[in-house]
């Protein structure tokens, strides 16, 4: 089916989850990049992924993300191509811009969680660098705090982000702050788990950009569990365009 030009998808295709959750979670550059490609034949116009170690535990460290950032460059040359810096793959917010400060290799932009130590200085940092800067919005208090920061204006994307046990409500509440900051990014609204096929039904409904993949669910709308991000991809494509 034909993708409407009002729907945007984004693939999120392996976050922080490890190969013991599924045995088609990409983890290598060369797995990360078969992904992405297919998630794009799918009907994304973006991937976010998180470069790994070779246990597949999320890395900030030059090394793999300049391995896996050129393995999709080379495999998808012009797909709009992001990574993580959560601060769980390296907690210490010094060493954290020491990593980033090392990739050599960079993707087009790279997601930040307002709410972690160190968040405003890295957003800075990849400013700096050229990259565009997706904010993670979680609660209120982070969306407060961002809508007054002088980062608010600078951003790619803002990313309204719940958990498994987020609604529609807080959703609206999110979407409402956000709006208010004057932002002229694009918002993106998503879930995780049980909230992940609502939220991004939701999207749909209110206008703004969604993402799928097996950082937010392994499981397909049916309940069944999914092959792999092609797979979750042509599921939203299908639900957004109804």
């Amino acid at each position: 089916m034909p993708r409407s030009p009002k729907i945007y998808v984004k693939a999120c295709i392996n976050g922080a989850r490890t190969p013991d959750q599924h045995p088609g979670l990409p983890v290598t550059p060369e797995q990360l990049a078969t992904e992405a490609v297919a998630a794009h034949g799918a009907g994304a116009q973006a991937v976010h992924m998180h470069p790994k170690t070779a246990d597949g535990v999320d890395s900030l460290l030059p090394g793999e993300v300049d391995a896996a950032v050129a393995a999709v460059r080379q495999a998808a040359p012009g797909l709009p191509l992001g990574v993580t810096t959560g601060f769980w793959a390296l907690p210490d917010a010094q060493q954290r811009l020491k990593a980033v400060e090392g990739w050599s290799v960079l993707p087009d932009f790279a997601s930040l969680n307002w709410h972690e130590p160190g968040s405003p200085e890295l957003a800075k940092l990849l400013l700096s660098r050229g990259l565009g800067v997706e904010v993670g919005i979680f609660h209120a208090e982070a969306a407060q705090s961002w809508a007054v920061s002088d980062i608010a204006p600078h951003c790619l994307r803002v990313m309204i982000e719940l958990g498994a046990d987020g609604d529609i409500a807080t959703a609206d509440e999110l979407l409402a702050m956000v709006a208010a900051a004057g932002s002229p990014a694009p918002t993106l609204l998503h879930g995780l788990d049980e909230s992940c096929w609502p939220l991004l039904e939701h999207a749909g409904v209110r206008g703004v950009q969604t993402r799928i993949g097996m950082e937010d669910t392994l499981s397909l709308p049916d309940g069944s569990t999914a092959p792999g991000n092609a797979a979750l991809v042509s599921a939203a494509v299908d639900l957004l365009s109804r």
